[in-house]
């Protein structure tokens, strides 16, 4: 089993964080699916990047349009916070490889 539950990329109830507990190394189906997801998000991100660049510079873009642009920079911007706090708290630890899991003590198992 993975040592820290991934956060999803997508809320649960009430907004609250979700987070899913696998023995699947990243290759189970939600563990896919949120990767897939991921990468839609940053993906639209970088679209809305472009976009804005492109409002800001019409000097007569009107306030609604402006406002309508925040507000999905700040959806974007939470996505984008999201991911990085789920890639963030899988990374391993002082002291942990990527693939031997937690660090070993080097003790067998009657010591």
């Amino acid at each position: 089993m993975s040592a820290q539950p991934r956060l999803l990329p997508w809320p649960g109830p009430a907004g609250k964080p979700c987070y899913l507990v696998s023995d699947a190394d990243g290759a189970g189906y939600l563990s896919r699916l949120a990767d897939e997801m991921e990468a839609v998000q940053l993906q639209m991100g970088t679209e809305l990047i472009g976009h804005a660049r492109l409002l800001l510079r019409d000097r007569k873009a009107a306030a609604q349009e402006l406002c309508y642009l925040s507000n999905r920079l700040i959806e974007a911007l939470q996505d984008a916070l999201r991911i990085a706090e789920s890639r963030g708290g899988r990374l391993p630890g002082p002291g942990e490889c990527e693939s031997d899991g937690p660090a070993q003590t080097g003790k067998g198992p009657s010591e």
